[in-house]
């Protein structure tokens, strides 16, 4: 099956949506960390929040980590490490270590 045609808008309408709904995907999810998410997938709710900041930069506006980090945990990030953040294990850590090389 063709991926309808569709014009600028509806594409950004449809892709608002979908960023929108993996924004409250990961916030329900609090049982996932960050270090399983980068040994699986290589970014994590921080990559979002830091491409989120990075796309306001692009059209002028400034927004700063932690407003961004608020934007994709739905608290400040502060707050969401102490509510729901685990110590990592040594094998996620060696995992992430393999997996990201000077990250």
């Amino acid at each position: 099956m063709a991926v309808p045609e569709m014009d600028d808008a509806t594409r950004t309408e449809l892709e608002a949506a979908a960023f929108r709904r993996l924004v409250q995907h990961l916030r329900e999810r609090t049982d996932v960390q960050n270090i399983d998410m980068m040994n699986l997938a290589g970014f994590c709710r921080n990559c979002l929040s830091r491409w989120y900041r990075e796309a306001a930069e692009a059209q002028g506006i400034g927004l700063a980590d932690p407003d961004a980090r608020e934007i994709v945990y739905g608290m400040p990030y502060k707050e969401w490490q102490a509510k729901y953040q685990t110590e990592a294990s040594a094998e996620q850590k060696a995992k992430f270590a393999k997996a990201n090389p000077g990250h």
